[in-house]
């Protein structure tokens, strides 16, 4: 069955001399820029850190997330960069795991040594801002071409047709890209609908990663990619071992299991 979208759009929005702006970079620094704007106004409401410390953590934050993200595009790519080492310092090539985990430990690591907030509660506050920022970044993927989806002949496949994209030209892929932007707006939905619903600090931040975790595990079999470690992709494989972690964790922390007693003293013999 034909497609009937069409995508014809420059990745690149404009060049001045050395400075290339394209679609992708533009939606990268609209999403870190809505994360910390989601904070400041969740953060203004409840006060929960300064807002000295939410500069901070944004300072470090932001640096730790992007250099993450980038080392664990390079690993994943290695054969690619070995040969084009100057695209390590281009502003494509980030990836989502490595923007968030690497972010969270630089903020977890920043908490810890200044002492000014308890990291389970900034990420209870941050993590639907999170989700939200991740939904306007994928369009920027959307629109350059990148992630795209495996090719198929469905009636909502997405056919690329400008040169510079990411995608292959004139093959019908599915739009990935488009589904995780649903998605995580669903999500974030779900997790502003579930703040003050747990006691246990940390819990939505857990149920964040555990979500989206779920979520690339499950949609990178539809996505292009090369297999890392039983045929799955590298974004699969963190994601399987972030809901392993994260989902004994919701449950632990929220006492959804009952912790066995020690034998009573009148059971002793």
């Amino acid at each position: 069955m034909r497609s009937v979208f069409y995508l014809d759009i420059d990745p690149i929005i404009f060049e001045i001399g050395p400075l290339v702006v394209g679609w992708y970079g533009l939606m990268v620094a609209l999403a870190v820029i809505t994360v910390v704007a989601w904070v400041i106004w969740q953060n203004s409401q409840r006060r929960i850190i300064s807002y000295d410390a939410v500069f901070m953590a944004a300072v470090v934050g932001i640096p730790s997330g992007i250099f993450f993200s980038k080392i664990l595009h390079v690993i994943s790519a290695w054969s690619y960069y070995v040969e084009h080492p100057a695209q390590i310092f281009s502003q494509q090539g980030l990836t989502i795991w490595g923007a968030v985990l690497g972010a969270a430990l630089g903020i977890w690591i920043y908490s810890k040594v200044s002492r000014k907030f308890r990291f389970p509660l900034f990420g209870d506050l941050i993590a639907p801002g999170i989700i939200l920022s991740q939904a306007i970044g994928r369009v920027g993927c959307t629109i350059a071409g990148c992630c795209y989806g495996i090719e198929s002949r469905s009636p909502i496949a997405v056919i690329y047709n400008h040169p510079e994209s990411f995608a292959p030209n004139g093959i019908p892929v599915l739009p990935t890209q488009v589904f995780e932007i649903i998605y995580n707006l669903i999500i974030f939905i779900v997790l502003v609908c579930l703040r003050g619903r747990f006691t246990k600090e940390g819990t939505i931040f857990y149920l964040y990663l555990f979500l989206y975790a779920a979520w690339r595990f499950g949609s990178d079999f539809l996505r292009e990619g090369s297999p890392l470690i039983f045929g799955l992709h590298d974004a699969q494989v963190i994601g399987l071992v972030v809901m392993l972690v994260t989902l004994p964790l919701i449950v632990y922390k929220n006492g959804w299991v009952k912790r066995s007693a020690g034998p009573s003293p009148d059971s002793a013999n």
